[in-house]
């Protein structure tokens, strides 16, 4: 059986390494690897193929930066020749970035089966352009793969039958469980001159918090004034160090001499670094469910989540966009106010092994009967 993979950035190699790990170690499946090139950069992804151990990609379609609406349709043009010639028996897309809603539309308009990864997880709101994404994503797959119970209940409330949802559990914990002990290794607190445990990390790069320049500057003050009780690391995404420069922050960040500014770290850089901070203030998805299973307090800095089980179970708090409401939060994780969570259902690093067992079982099946 031959299952074409595709990947396009960051978030999407920690879910699709342990996918590829499992598949090479069943012998009756052909994995192939395509990677569309929507993050194309050293730091935004090369090394993270390397440190995760992934091959190298088949297939590297090279797409590179662009508007949504120009990286979805230059993965369809690219991708759809390169299916017709592999002919697969199925494409497996995960996440909700661009590449994945794009890799969902050229198979399922082949007629190929389309399994999606992390199915379901909604945030409701469609000003977000991964919601759309998700949505559109879900609603044209044949296998879904949840990562939590919230995401099965937002699939049958959308008329997704019930014997297309799997909850498996989640795929990034996979990563996370396999790689943390050499992550820790690194002693990356010490690299900065930092004291395990005596610091925040912080990541922002969602056009919401980055596009407005209100919105970024009320987040520096955040960041500003954090960095005056302790040391603040944050690793710049390129989207939000080129609105730093385009508005005129970049001095205003330079002079907090407590937040130290760094380049996009490797996966195990920053896995190193978020397993002893002190909190961690994010935007991103893919943290607030690391931070649970490292029990790390994580603030996340939206008005909503996808991932309502790493509120509900972990260690996450949503606290909005305020700066106000931000920094009193932070000043409770300071005092010792910390949610005690604990590790969602399934999320035991064997998630990628039940994914490959659903698609030996039921994608092999429905080829014989064809």
């Amino acid at each position: 059986m031959k299952i074409v993979n595709v990947v396009g950035a960051r978030p999407n190699l920690m879910k699709i390494a342990p996918l590829v790990a499992e598949m090479h170690r069943v012998p009756d499946l052909e994995p192939v690897l395509v990677h569309t090139g929507q993050h194309y950069d050293q730091n935004m992804s090369r090394v993270f193929f390397e440190e995760l151990g992934i091959p190298l990609a088949d297939y590297n379609l090279e797409i590179g930066s662009g508007t949504h609406a120009w990286q979805i349709a230059q993965v369809l043009l690219a991708l759809e020749p390169l299916l017709q010639k592999l002919s697969p028996d199925l494409v497996v897309v995960v996440g909700d970035v661009n590449s994945t809603v794009a890799g969902a539309l050229v198979a399922s308009r082949l007629g190929i089966p389309v399994a999606h990864v992390e199915a379901g997880l909604r945030s409701f709101d469609r000003t977000m352009p991964e919601e759309i994404n998700r949505v559109v994503t879900d609603a044209i797959s044949d296998y879904l793969f949840t990562s939590e119970p919230s995401a099965n209940e937002n699939l049958r409330r959308e008329g997704i039958p019930e014997e297309k949802i799997f909850f498996v559990g989640n795929v990034m914990i996979d990563t996370l469980l396999t790689h943390r002990d050499r992550a820790g290794r690194l002693g990356m607190p010490r690299r900065f001159g930092l004291t395990p445990g005596d610091y925040a990390l912080v990541t922002l790069h969602r056009p919401s918090n980055v596009d407005d320049p209100e919105a970024l500057g009320g987040m520096l003050e955040v960041f500003v004034d954090l960095q005056t009780r302790l040391p603040v690391v944050f690793p710049v995404h390129p989207r939000t160090w080129r609105r730093l420069s385009d508005w005129g922050f970049v001095e205003r960040v330079r002079s907090a001499g407590n937040l130290i500014i760094v380049e996009p770290l490797g996966y195990l850089e920053f896995l190193g670094l978020l397993a002893q901070a002190r909190m961690v203030l994010t935007d991103s998805g893919g943290i607030q469910e690391e931070a649970t299973i490292l029990e790390v307090p994580c603030l996340t800095l939206r008005n909503n989540t996808e991932r309502p089980v790493t509120i509900a179970e972990g260690t996450n708090e949503l606290v909005g966009t305020s700066p106000e409401r931000i920094l009193t939060a932070a000043r409770r994780v300071l005092h010792g106010e910390v949610k005690n969570g604990h590790r969602p259902d399934l999320w035991d690093g064997r998630a990628a092994e039940r994914i490959v067992r659903v698609l030996c079982d039921r994608v092999a099946g429905q080829l014989l009967k064809a």
